[in-house]
C-alpha cells in the first residue's frame, strides 16, 4: 500500500491505513482537498465544500482513535454527498435557485449512517436541477467538453477525478448508472427499499433509490454495507440483519455463474460503437454468457415508468411548480405539466403492471445469475445533454439491483460501461457475480 499519495488509495485501503495508524484521517482528507484544488476548476463537481469543516471532522476522527474510542469501518474516509440528500451541517439546495440557502435541521438517514461508520462528509456534490435532466456545472473528468451524465453528476465525476474515494447519489431512472458509465467508475443502484430515502428529495417514491459510486468493487461493497437497513421513516424498507456485502464479495461463487446478455427493446438506440463493444464482450465470455431476447411487449414498460414518474413528480414538486415555475427549466416545466394531466386511472394501471413484470423476470433468474446489458447508448454526449437514460429505466421500474462496470472504451477513448442486473433482493449475489465477471475478463 503506497501512502505517498493518500488521495489515490481505495476506500478499503484508506480505512485500513487510518485504523492501523499508518495514516491519519487529517492526512487523508488534506490529500483529497489538494487534489480538489488541482482539478476542480476543470471538473466542477462540488456544490458546497468547506475545507476547514472537512479538516475539523478529520481531526475529530483522529482524536477518537487516539483516545481509544470505537472506530467504524469507514473511519476517517471522506465521502461526497449528492446535493439532494440532507446534511445538518451543510446546505442542501437540490440543484435549483428555488432552494438556495436551504439548510436542513437533520441529516438524512444515509448521512447519519455514514457518520456512525466514521466517515468524513467532505462536501455536497452537484446534482442536476431537482435531480431531473437540466445539466449542472459539472464536466466529465475525461473530456471537459462532454457530459458527466445526470442526475448524480458531481458524485460520479468527483470519484472519477480522484477527488474522493466514495460518493453517494440517487436514481429514479438512470441517475447512478449513467453517470458512472460516462465517468468510468462503478455505480451501484441497489434493490428498491434496501437503503432508506428519509431526508432525500422526494421525486418519485415508487422509483427513488439511493446508490453509491466507487473506483473498486471492494469499495462498493464496503460503502453499501454501512448504509443498507431498515428505517421506520421510510416505509419501503424492511427489517433484516445487516447484509455482509464485504464477506460475500470475497467468497467464490458456489458454481460458475451463468449470464444472459439482453439487448432490451431499446437496442436500436445504441450507437454503432456500443454494439461492437458488446459483441466483443459476449464473445470474450464464451459459454458463460447466452443472448436472451426479452419480449417485445416489454417495450410498454418505458411508458409505465414515464407515467408513474411524471405523475409523482407533479405531486411532490407541486409547490415549486405553483410558486416558481418561471425559475424552472423548460424541460422540467413540461414534465410537470404532463404529470398534472395524468389521470388517476392511468397512474394506477401503470403501478398495477409491476407485479407481473417481476414475475416474468423471476423465470429468467431461475436460469441465470445476472443479466448483462448496456449501461448507456454510447459514450458521454456533449455538455448540453445529460444523456439518454433508456438503459436504466426497466431495471429501476422493476426495483432490481444494477451495477455499472467500467469494462470498455469507445472509439473516442471515453469510458463505455456495461451494466450487470440481478434479481430483486439478490444484491450481494450481484456483486459477487460482478467480481467473477471481472476476474474472467482479466484472465
Amino acid at each position: 500500500m503506497d501512502l505517498s499519495h493518500p488521495e489515490r488509495l481505495s476506500a478499503t485501503d484508506a480505512a485500513r491505513a487510518v485504523a492501523s495508524g499508518a495514516l491519519s484521517a487529517e492526512q487523508l482528507v488534506q490529500a483529497c482537498l489538494e487534489r480538489i484544488r488541482e482539478v476542480e476548476p476543470a471538473v466542477q463537481a462540488w456544490q458546497y465544500l468547506d475545507e476547514a469543516h472537512a479538516l475539523a471532522q478529520a481531526r475529530a476522527r483522529d482524536a477518537d482513535r487516539a483516545e481509544g474510542r470505537p472506530i467504524g469501518p469507514l473511519h476517517g474516509v471522506p465521502v461526497g454527498i449528492k446535493d439532494i440528500i440532507d446534511t445538518a451541517d451543510m446546505p442542501t439546495e437540490d440543484g435549483t435557485v428555488l432552494h438556495a440557502g436551504r439548510t436542513p435541521a437533520r441529516d438524512a438517514a444515509v448521512v447519519a449512517q455514514l457518520r456512525a461508520a466514521g466517515a468524513v462528509v467532505l462536501g455536497k456534490t452537484v446534482t442536476t436541477e431537482l435531480a431531473t435532466y437540466a445539466p449542472g456545472k459539472t464536466r466529465n473528468p475525461h473530456d471537459a467538453t462532454r457530459s458527466p451524465g445526470g442526475s448524480s453528476s458531481g458524485s460520479a465525476a468527483a470519484v472519477a477525478a480522484g477527488m474522493v474515494p466514495l460518493a453517494v447519489g440517487t436514481q429514479s431512472n438512470a441517475s447512478v448508472i449513467r453517470p458512472a458509465a460516462y465517468c468510468g467508475v462503478y455505480g451501484f443502484k441497489p434493490s428498491y427499499g434496501l437503503i432508506s430515502r428519509h431526508g432525500v428529495l422526494k421525486l418519485s417514491p415508487s422509483l427513488d433509490a439511493v446508490g453509491v459510486f466507487a473506483r473498486t468493487l471492494d469499495d462498493v461493497a464496503l460503502l453499501a454495507e454501512q448504509i443498507t437497513g431498515f428505517d421506520e421513516n421510510d416505509p419501503v424498507t424492511r427489517p433484516h440483519a445487516r447484509l455482509p456485502f464485504v464477506q460475500t464479495l470475497a467468497a467464490a461463487p458456489p458454481l460458475p455463474p451463468k449470464l444472459a446478455f439482453v439487448k432490451t427493446p431499446m437496442w436500436e438506440r445504441t450507437e454503432p460503437g456500443t454494439r461492437e463493444a458488446f459483441s466483443e464482450l459476449v464473445e470474450a465470455l464464451g459459454a458463460s454468457c447466452e443472448e436472451v431476447a426479452l419480449p417485445d411487449s416489454l417495450a410498454e414498460a418505458w411508458e409505465w415508468h414515464r407515467t408513474i414518474m411524471e405523475a409523482e413528480m407533479a405531486l411532490h414538486l407541486d409547490l415549486e411548480y405553483e410558486r416558481g415555475r418561471d425559475k424552472l427549466s423548460a424541460p422540467l416545466q413540461q414534465q410537470l405539466a404532463r404529470g398534472r394531466e395524468i389521470s388517476a386511472l392511468a397512474y394506477q394501471r401503470a403501478l398495477g403492471r409491476l407485479p407481473r413484470l417481476l414475475d416474468g423476470f423471476d423465470e429468467l433468474f431461475a436460469k441465470f445469475d445476472a443479466l448483462v446489458a448496456p449501461a448507456t447508448t454510447g459514450t458521454a454526449p456533449p455538455l448540453a445533454s445529460t444523456g439518454d437514460p433508456v438503459f436504466g429505466t426497466l431495471w429501476t421500474l422493476a426495483g432490481m439491483p444494477a451495477l455499472a462496470m467500467p469494462l470498455m472504451h469507445g472509439a473516442d477513448g471515453l469510458p463505455l460501461g456495461a451494466q450487470l442486473v440481478g434479481r430483486r433482493g439478490d444484491d450481494m449475489r450481484l456483486l459477487r457475480t460482478a467480481r467473477w465477471l471481472q476476474m474472467q475478463l482479466d484472465t
